[in-house]
């Protein structure tokens, strides 16, 4: 505790250690402006490539999802509700007679994906996604049935089953309707057991195959030199910009142990090619590193069409027999906005587009007819990708 006898002020305080004080905590704010922060830490093989043929599997199923609070399908216009329930009560020896006309609210048919990951095992558990393809207002509360999932191939891999998770929410009542999230999908946590596994090719042959990540031939070389530095020389051999064959152990246990090593060893890559990456719909644009941006002029105006519609009562004179009769007076204005010349300097660094580029005041909208145009006059040193 500090007594009231020993607080002091500024004031009391030697000029000469106040001023040593200032100078000390302007060295110490300037080193930490100037102090070089850590290099960025390089990327390992693991984030570049992948072993070809270590990938999941897409499964797929048609199941039924029961148990819900009148918010299923109507069966009058979803016919293969009722087929499904139908086919899945035969299966329990119970028979519905032929012609009967079900009217059924709390049934719902549904699409299973999930994902089978490389080398699982009967016996272990995966997620499941539950999208609703009837008329179905909400699957919230619902219990899948058991639902067998396929592969590509018509074979059974999984079957899933458990209680939906939906993170919606909503109700109607009177013509009104207040909806959060969306209600015709959910989730089932670990709700699919694995029954049979995909063999993979990792333990055949004398070599892998590392599948680069995008197409790049100093990444490739890159590759190949880290492993060889680290496991020998001829370990591994680029082939071409994407693939890289490396020599592994013959036994299983050695085999994992080279893979683990070679996978975390880490990798200068190259400054990559120069590319703007454009999103019409959202108007996003993406500019990476590289882009460079030479010498040009820019003159860059809006358009904008105005319409407004003005309603005119036309009303018949007394005794006449006419009648009231009212239209519209529409009234159309176009307006363009002229815009400046601007002069772009040449930019090498990213900072220096992206400051040219707001320089010229224009939407992102805008700016991916201007992007379009500089690469077309050669002033933009990239390539544009239109997604």
């Amino acid at each position: 505790m500090i007594l009231a006898s020993n607080v002091f002020t500024m004031n009391s305080i030697p000029d000469r250690l106040l001023r040593a004080a200032m100078a000390l905590a302007i060295v110490l704010s300037t080193a930490a402006l100037w102090w070089p922060w850590p290099a960025q830490a390089a990327q390992r093989i693991k984030e570049v490539a992948a072993v070809q043929g270590v990938r999941p599997n897409q499964l797929i199923g048609y199941g039924v999802v029961v148990g819900l609070d009148g918010t299923g399908d109507q069966t009058t216009q979803t016919p293969f509700t009722q087929q499904g329930l139908t086919s899945m009560l035969q299966q329990m020896g119970v028979t519905v007679p032929p012609g009967t006309n079900m009217q059924l609210k709390n049934i719902a048919a549904v699409l299973v994906t999930a994902q089978l990951p490389a080398f699982a095992q009967p016996g272990q558990q995966i997620d499941v996604s539950v999208s609703s393809i009837g008329n179905a207002k909400s699957l919230r509360g619902g219990l899948l049935v058991a639902t067998p999932l396929k592969g590509a191939d018509g074979q059974v891999y999984a079957v899933a089953q458990g209680q939906l998770i939906v993170g919606g929410a909503g109700a109607s009542a009177g013509g009104s309707k207040v909806q959060i999230n969306h209600l015709s999908g959910g989730r089932v946590p670990q709700g699919a057991t694995v029954e049979r596994a995909v063999p993979t090719p990792l333990h055949q042959g004398d070599s892998i195959q590392l599948d680069l990540n995008s197409g790049d031939f100093a990444t490739a070389r890159a590759v190949a030199q880290a492993i060889n530095g680290a496991k020998g020389a001829g370990t591994a051999q680029a082939l071409d910009g994407r693939v890289v064959r490396v020599r592994v152990p013959a036994e299983p246990d050695a085999r994992v142990s080279f893979l683990a090593d070679i996978e975390n060893l880490p990798l200068e890559l190259a400054r990559p090619a120069a590319k703007v990456v454009l999103n019409p719909r959202t108007g996003s644009i993406v500019l990476n590193q590289a882009v460079a941006l030479a010498p040009c002029a820019v003159a860059h105006g809006s358009l904008s069409v105005t319409i407004s519609s003005t309603p005119v009562v036309s009303q018949p004179g007394p005794l006449s027999g006419g009648q009231t009769v009212v239209s519209e007076k529409a009234d159309i204005q176009v307006a363009s906005q002229g815009g400046s010349l601007i002069s772009l300097p040449a930019g090498a660094q990213l900072a220096d587009v992206v400051k040219a580029l707001n320089s010229l005041g224009a939407t992102p909208q805008d700016l991916l007819a201007i992007l379009q145009a500089m690469k077309s006059a050669g002033a933009l040193q990239a390539e544009i990708e239109v997604i």
